[in-house]
Formats: structure tokens, sequence, C-alpha cells
């Protein structure tokens, strides 16, 4: 198991907290559950979301890069 590092709390003089620093993985989180927050406001979008959570098959990277020629 991983230990993550904490939340850093920064105070001002009277111990005040006025910032944190957040581990990049739980700031991806976050950021991330703020981005599928943000998309399901819209129906449509959520309709889109369902869907693609779905969807079986497509391509691989491989065949994708193969079909576009890189």
């Amino acid at each position: 198991m991983t230990v993550q590092p904490a939340i850093q709390y920064i105070v001002d003089e009277q111990g005040a907290p006025v910032s944190v620093i957040v581990p990049i993985a739980l700031w991806q989180e976050i950021a991330a559950e703020r981005e599928t927050a943000y998309l399901l406001k819209s129906d449509t979008m959520r309709q889109r979301l369902l869907e693609a959570k779905e969807r079986q098959g497509g391509l691989s990277l491989e065949a994708t890069r193969a079909q576009l020629d890189i």
C-alpha cells in the first residue's frame, strides 16, 4: 500500500488557515469529479456520457494510429 502525502495547511500569524497544499493525485481526482459534475448538468451531455459508458468495442490505439497513418 502506498502512503499518500497528507494535505498540508498554511496558516497566518494568528493560526487561521489561509491555504492548503494538496497531493497531486488527490487534486487530479477532485478536478475529474468537478469536470464530470459540470458535464452532467447538461441533459445532452449526460445522455452522451451514459451511451459512451455502455459502448462496447471501438478501436485500439494502435488500430487508430494505423488508420491515421501516424
